[in-house]
C-alpha cells in the first residue's frame, strides 16, 4: 500500500505573481515541510495556459493572464521540487500540466498507480482551495470512492478566507477528510 501526495498549483503566479496573495505566501513553508516528511509518491500539478488564455472561457471570467507555459509565473515556487527530490525516501516525483481547474489526467494517473500498488490514501495540498483543490478533490473522490482523500487545510489557501472555509466545508460534505 502507498500514500500519495498531490501538490496542486504551487506556482509563482499563484503565490507572489499575477494572482498571488498573502494567504498563499503563508502556506509555502507548510507545504515544503509536508513534502519533506512525506513517505510516498508526490505529484505536482501545474495550471498551464497558452498565450491565448484571455480568449478562453476561463480567461473571459478571470481576465488576468497567468501560468502561461514556460513563463516564470508557471514554474513551481522555489524549494518545493527540491524538497521532494531531496527526501531520503526513494519515491517518484511527477508532474501534470492541467489546462483547467480539475484534472482527469490526475485521476487516470492515480487509477493506474492504484492498479500496480494499491493506494492507501491521497493527500491534497496547494492552491487555490476554492478553485483547483476542491475541483480535484471532487474528481478524485468520485473516481476513486473507496480511497480516503485528505486535505491538509494548513497547506491550502483560497482566494479569500471565506471562500477557503466554504471549500473546506464542501469537501467535508463530499466525504473528504479535512485536517
Amino acid at each position: 500500500m502507498q500514500k500519495v501526495l498531490v501538490v496542486i498549483d504551487m506556482q509563482k503566479d499563484f503565490v507572489d505573481g499575477a494572482l498571488g496573495s498573502a494567504q498563499a505566501q503563508l502556506i509555502v513553508d507548510n507545504v515544503r515541510n509536508k513534502i519533506e516528511n512525506f513517505d510516498g509518491p508526490i505529484i505536482f500539478t501545474r495550471d498551464t495556459h497558452d498565450t491565448d488564455y484571455l480568449e478562453s472561457q476561463e480567461g473571459k471570467f478571470l481576465p488576468v493572464t497567468h501560468c502561461v507555459k514556460n513563463t516564470e509565473g508557471w514554474h513551481i515556487v522555489p524549494g518545493l521540487i527540491e524538497a521532494a527530490e531531496g527526501r531520503p525516501i526513494m519515491s517518484p516525483v511527477s508532474f501534470i500540466d492541467k489546462p483547467n481547474f480539475g484534472s482527469f489526467e490526475l485521476l487516470s494517473r492515480l487509477e493506474g498507480m492504484n492498479l500496480v500498488n494499491p493506494i492507501e490514501s491521497i493527500t491534497l495540498v496547494g492552491l487555490c482551495t476554492d478553485i483547483c483543490v476542491v475541483s480535484n478533490a471532487i474528481i478524485l473522490k468520485a473516481g476513486l470512492p473507496e480511497i480516503p482523500v485528505y486535505v491538509d487545510s494548513s497547506c491550502c489557501a483560497g482566494v479569500t478566507e471565506e471562500s477557503h472555509q466554504a471549500a473546506l466545508t464542501t469537501m467535508k460534505m463530499c466525504q473528504c477528510i479535512v485536517e
